[in-house]
């Protein structure tokens, strides 16, 4: 069995991991929704599949396309414009879309060979004229096969927004961490020393409410003075920052998680004696704090 104080301090890090990656996640939920970065995304890889960048050919005619923009008016000239970027595109609506921005008589399958032939860009023309002879001809199995295309591109695309959405996550923590001051190393030689200040965490919170911000406020966390002094402390204090929005990229799942397995592992073994049990103000720790002075 793991040393009572082991879990205690394992329990204290992991709220506070948990509860900062749930912090990040909801201000980069609020920030992509204010700013529309996942229409604004799928826009620029339509684009990119379409080869269209000035967004003066296909790509425009297909966010025209009542099936893909139906809250537009179909009228934009240029994508700044566009009174509504939708954030989801069904595939077979796209090819559908996409065949009747193509054809010149829309629906009419018969001269629709006819109408790709005439695309003016070269590598589109080519991958759609493959696409046509692979479906026969007919226009069941083209829309399938562009479908099929529509995928495998929005699959790099959200690739592409995953990883932009990480160093958004990665800046976003950084700056909650400095902001807070929530430096592991501090917050592992305090939670060592007093393991009680952990037993406070009697349930995990999955949502960012006032229970979890007033726990996380009763862990040694905070600014006693600022700024800091430029020394060696002041280094080992980087480093714990470091470790913290590190740590912290996990996600709040992966924490919450981890935290339950630490609060019955607790369970299982001999609870904090009541006379040892904190109250929530906290002590004053060697460092940091939320009192007078921040």
């Amino acid at each position: 069995m793991l040393n009572s104080s082991i879990i205690e301090v394992a329990i204290g890090l992991s709220f506070c991991y948990a509860t900062l990656a749930l912090m990040v996640s909801t201000v980069q939920e609020a920030l992509a929704s204010a700013l529309h970065l996942r229409a604004h995304t799928l826009l620029d890889g339509i684009k990119s599949m379409l080869n269209d960048p000035h967004f003066t050919g296909l790509a425009r005619d297909l966010y025209s396309h009542a099936l893909i923009n139906p809250h537009d008016d179909g009228q934009a000239l240029n994508q700044h414009a566009l009174k509504h970027k939708p954030s989801y595109i069904q595939p077979l609506h796209f090819a559908i879309a996409l065949t009747d921005a193509i054809g010149r008589t829309p629906g009419h399958s018969g001269r629709l060979g006819d109408d790709i032939a005439a695309v003016g860009d070269v590598q589109l023309r080519r991958a759609l004229q493959g696409l046509y002879v692979r479906a026969g001809g007919d226009m069941q199995q083209f829309q399938d096969g562009v479908a099929g295309w529509f995928d495998s591109a929005m699959a790099r695309v959200s690739g592409e927004y995953k990883r932009r959405s990480l160093l958004i996550s990665l800046l976003l923590t950084l700056l909650l961490t400095v902001l807070f001051n929530i430096d592991t190393v501090h917050l592992l030689k305090t939670l060592w020393q007093q393991p009680a200040l952990a037993a406070q965490i009697t349930a995990a919170p999955a949502a960012l409410d006032r229970q979890s911000i007033d726990l996380l406020f009763a862990l040694p966390i905070g600014w006693s003075h600022f700024p800091p002094a430029f020394d060696r402390a002041f280094l080992l204090q980087v480093a714990g920052w470091l470790i913290t929005a590190a740590s912290a990229l996990f996600g709040a799942p992966f924490w919450f998680s981890t935290l339950q397995r630490f609060m019955q592992l607790r369970g299982t073994g001999a609870k904090p004696a009541e006379a040892e049990a904190p109250t929530l103000a906290r002590p004053e720790p060697t460092r940091g704090g939320w009192g007078a002075g921040t």
